[in-house]
């Protein structure tokens, strides 16, 4: 290989599971040489998808000029390098600072998309999280935290008062502060769910109304990689439907069953 030929490929892992990653995140991670992870949040178990003699970096005690250095030694070698985030890579990845960074050193790289916690969330829940005539959004946020606060203009009691589902990421350890602010917009019975470690062998949720959420909680047991939703589309047997599959709407591909074919045409 030349230096010319080093490439680095940003990989969704998925929420956990091994075989919830895509097919082409499996398929470059078996093809790369050296697999950086941050160990405090994608499973080793994902690692199955590499080839025995890959060089696996764990990135979690790391700084991002130590990452660097990787990245330098990639360009030298002419590695492939599978830089693996947990969930999608586009989602609280610190992506973007490691795309400049290589645009800097001159390094190739592709971004793979992959399946983000919140959908595996509502997969675990068995809900969906866009219900006609309750919410048809969805808001994506989390706690302001040390290494990234949350702009002010995206204070959670701002979003809440839209009353739309909400997931909220990364915010385990501000449950109190979140419910609460929640609650400010959200009636208490809003159904809520907490889950945590989503499609892992530790997978557990609960599911409660927003205001009992944590009532006879132990709340550090669920401090770390845990995720908040809300929204009134998690209730079940809401009576509502969406108007797709009824048997008089009509479309393109499907003619309504009340009237004769000429009068859709």
């Amino acid at each position: 290989m030349t230096s010319s030929e080093a490439k680095v490929l940003f990989i969704g892992a998925g929420p956990g599971a091994p075989d919830l990653i895509t097919l082409r995140g499996a398929r470059a991670l078996h093809a790369a040489d050296v697999v950086m992870y941050a160990g405090s949040l994608v499973p080793e178990a994902v690692l199955e998808h590499c080839r025995p003699e890959v060089q696996a970096v764990n990135t979690a005690g790391l700084n991002l000029d130590e990452q660097t250095g990787w990245y330098e030694r990639a360009k030298q070698s002419g590695w492939t390098v599978a830089r693996l985030h947990s969930g999608d890579p586009a989602i609280y990845g610190a992506t973007a600072e490691q795309m400049e960074l290589l645009r800097g050193l001159g390094i190739a790289y592709e971004v793979i998309p992959g399946v983000s916690s919140f959908t595996a969330c509502a997969a675990a829940l068995g809900a969906e999280l866009t219900r006609p005539e309750v919410s048809q959004t969805i808001i994506i946020t989390r706690g302001s935290g040390r290494a990234s606060p949350v702009p002010e203009k995206e204070a959670l009691g701002g979003l809440a008062a839209h009353g739309a589902t909400m997931c909220i990421f990364l915010s385990g350890r501000q449950l109190e502060t979140v419910v609460s602010e929640l609650l400010a917009h959200y009636p208490p019975e809003t159904p809520a769910a907490l889950v945590q470690r989503v499609s892992q062998p530790e997978e557990r949720s609960h599911r409660a109304p927003l205001g009992s959420l944590l009532t006879g909680l132990k709340l550090s047991e669920w401090a770390l990689t845990t995720m908040i939703l809300v929204g009134g589309a998690l209730g079940e047997d809401l009576g509502v439907t969406s108007r797709l599959y009824d048997p008089e709407y009509a479309h393109k591909f499907r003619r309504a069953e009340s009237l004769p074919e000429e009068a859709e045409a």
